[in-house]
């Protein structure tokens, strides 16, 4: 495994909202999570950057609304935030989609650290991460997420938990938990961290969390009309050629509907931490468990072949796979570390290091047989040198590296063995001259990707920089611009895939001889924070030159469909637009209306057509009342039909989710203590993602009728 060497920055402008006073409460819109998308509250506690004003794009679910949000994956519990889709693989497995990108373009990351696993490099395999555990999910838009590495291009969302506390609690002991269900999975969940004080300022956690639902059910039939009518046409085929049986099965297929077969899925987490708090600084360490077992639906006709064999002839020496129920398997055993140490009066006022190592690995079954193993190791650690804050000048630099090996052991490894490295150094500084503000970073990075049994040795370097500035209007009403040059180097598995990969059902090809993939990119927003109204609109463009993308062939290989990965230019543009507005007051009742919209373009240059999978456009509006103790919400979603679409793509149909909730705070506002009940999909649509690369079989949850406990002492 080879080193990597890093310069980063990254250069957004600032909201005024995260600098001004919260509004008075009898100001305040209704639902919390209101002023976490727009902006009215956001408080950045990213990790390294948390005294800079640096992330133009942020939005983030916390508290009751992260409870009533909650949903087994992480794509879904963030579905509704602007500009966030999930790529909705099967229950078991969803992953983000931030502004129509998705996979080696979006980090996920722990309190700023990767979440080292595999969840990235194929959207079969799930985030270890389960959101019951989180405190804090934070949505991070716009160059600045270039701190967190190139693999944060199209965006990062970072999760906050309480392994490593952060401070001493006001007593001895303090519990949070969790418990919820869910009907449409028949899903049962429950969660509990404890924090206790042993004194001399050390502080020691452990928590653990369960959840356990069946087959999903869905809004209809299981297989969108595509695959109906094909099923269907398979059906009089075979009637036609005397094969009753044959028949009856696809007609069947064709007519599942309810119920999502084999999409069951069992989740167990737990997590130790200790940490010394002092008022010099602090470190602390952790280790916790992820383990989880989900179903992967089958697309209809995904049966294969592979060689058991040195037979002769056709068919001879081969096993016909894919007709057995294929799952996931999977374990990662983690170790964090977190300190900070404030420096006293020189030029830097704080050094913060974060650093953390996992062993994960998974297996895909098909039935009881075990098909493949997937094993990886992997460390990233990162440091920061905060300045002090010098009459509107402030800034941080630092270094960061990570390390990962990766090996997959079976019939269908499609992945040969590699490790992949890097090293960096990032620097960001910010300016303000009264109402205007002013940032830029730079980023220099140094990736390795190698594999031995191809013999294959590649390094990449790559320069990122951004720059911004932004203008206070007036008090609280702030207008920006960002533009940015990004680079990134490929992965192992745009590089190396070579194989069936028996949970995503495809053939996937990838090309060794892939080169730096870069883009240029521009934001304009504007943010207000306005008491009683807030609003917050980006528009953004992306031109990549060397995009690398995934796409079907139309060629079959093995009996799959072939994926494969390809280089070309790309443009990105699209916007996102929030705002939230108090429009009565009864009583002691608050009453406010929100909308939020989005939208992506994606173009493959040079007359290609669209990229594969990128969300349409969606808009979300909601009402809600609440006082001390009741919070009401009514929403209706919207998300209209993808028929831009890529080669071997199939469109999308629209659907409209309706959502209710009630959460009740029987002692008050200020004690997290609550009881969410929530009724979503109403209607009990059908519903699918055109994010997913499964959506013509895997389709949302129909009627999910839910409830959440959520208790704080």
């Amino acid at each position: 495994m080879r080193s990597l060497l890093l310069l980063s920055a990254a250069f957004v402008a600032v909201p005024a909202q995260a600098q001004d006073a919260p509004p008075a409460d009898d100001q305040r819109p209704a639902a919390d999570h209101v002023h976490e998308e727009i902006g009215a509250e956001v408080v950045v506690t990213a990790p390294f950057v948390s005294n800079l004003n640096i992330l133009a794009g942020t939005s983030a679910l916390t508290g009751n609304d992260l409870a009533r949000e909650i949903r087994p994956q992480l794509g879904d519990t963030l579905a509704r935030l602007p500009g966030v889709s999930a790529t909705s693989f099967s229950p078991g497995s969803s992953r983000p989609v931030l502004r129509g990108f998705q996979g080696e373009r979006v980090r996920v990351l722990v309190d700023g650290i990767g979440s080292i696993d595999v969840s990235n490099t194929s959207a079969d395999h799930a985030v270890t991460i389960d959101p019951i555990t989180a405190e804090r999910i934070e949505v991070l838009h716009g160059p600045a997420v270039l701190l967190f590495g190139s693999q944060a291009i199209g965006g990062a969302v970072n999760i906050f938990d309480r392994r490593i506390p952060r401070t001493v609690p006001d007593d001895i002991v303090h519990i949070d938990g969790l418990a919820s269900y869910g009907s449409a999975a028949n899903e049962r969940s429950v969660g509990a961290g404890v924090d206790f004080a042993l004194g001399g300022g050390v502080v020691g956690h452990v928590d653990g969390s369960y959840r356990r639902t069946d087959d999903l059910d869905v809004g209809g039939f299981v297989l969108a009309p595509t695959l109906r009518a094909e099923q269907l046409a398979i059906a009089d085929e075979e009637e036609d050629e005397g094969h009753l049986e044959e028949a009856a099965e696809a007609r069947a297929l064709a007519g599942v509907r309810g119920t999502l077969p084999n999409s069951a899925t069992e989740t167990t987490t737990g997590g130790v931490g200790v940490a010394l708090i002092r008022e010099g600084g602090s470190l602390g360490l952790s280790l916790s468990l992820f383990d989880s077992r989900y179903g992967v639906p089958l697309r209809p006709g995904a049966g294969h072949h592979h060689d058991e064999g040195d037979g002769e002839g056709e068919g001879e020496g081969e096993e016909e796979h894919g007709e057995a129920p294929v799952s996931i398997d999977l374990r990662q055993i983690r170790a964090d570390l977190r300190g900070e140490v404030k420096l006293g009066a020189g030029f830097f006022e704080q050094l913060r290091v974060r650093f953390a190592a996992a062993d994960y690995e998974h297996t895909e079954f098909e039935g009881d047989e075990v098909g493949t193993l997937f094993e990886t190791q992997g460390m990233e650690g990162r440091a920061e040198l905060v300045q002090k804050d010098r009459g509107g000048w402030r800034g941080v630099i630092g270094g960061q590296f990570f390390v990962r090996d990766f090996d997959a052991v079976g019939a269908e490894a499609f992945l040969p063995a590699n490790s992949t490295s890097q090293i960096g150094l990032f620097a960001l500084q910010e300016f303000e001259f009264g109402p205007v503000q002013l940032e830029g970073a730079l980023r220099y990075e140094h990736a390795g990707v190698a594999s031995a049994p191809l013999g294959i040795d590649r390094s990449f370097d790559s320069f990122s920089a951004a720059a911004g500035a932004s203008y206070e209007i007036v008090p609280r009403v702030r207008a920006g611009i960002n533009l940015s040059r990004a680079e990134r180097a490929p992965s192992a598995e745009e590089l190396f895939s070579s194989g069936p990969h028996v949970a995503t059902q495809a053939f996937e090809i990838g090309d060794p001889t892939f080169s730096t993939e870069s883009n240029v990119g521009g934001e304009l927003y504007l943010r207000a924070s306005l008491p009683g109204f807030q609003i917050n609109g980006t528009l953004f463009y992306n031109r990549f030159d060397n995009y690398i993308f995934a796409a079907a062939t139309g060629a079959e290989q093995d009996e799959l469909p072939v994926f494969q990965y390809f280089q070309r230019d790309a443009t990105y543009w699209g916007f996102e637009f929030g705002a939230n507005a108090q429009v009565a007051r009864v009583g002691d009742w608050r009453v406010s209306v929100d909308g939020v919209a989005d939208y992506v373009e994606a173009t493959i240059a040079d007359g290609d057509g669209p990229v594969p999978r990128i969300p349409p456009l969606r808009v979300l509006g909601g009402i809600e009342a609440a006082n001390e103790m009741f919070e009401g919400r009514v929403e209706a979603e919207h998300v209209f039909e993808q028929d831009r679409i890529a080669a071997f793509e199939t469109a999308t149909e629209a659907f409209t989710l309706v959502n209710v909730s009630l959460t009740i705070r029987p002692f008050g506002r200020e004690n997290p203590t609550a009881l969410i009940l929530s009724a979503n999909n109403i209607l009990d649509v059908e519903a699918r993602r055109h994010a997913s690369f499964t959506k013509d079989f895997v389709p949302l949850a129909g009627r999910d009728l839910r409830a959440t406990v959520r208790v704080s002492f």
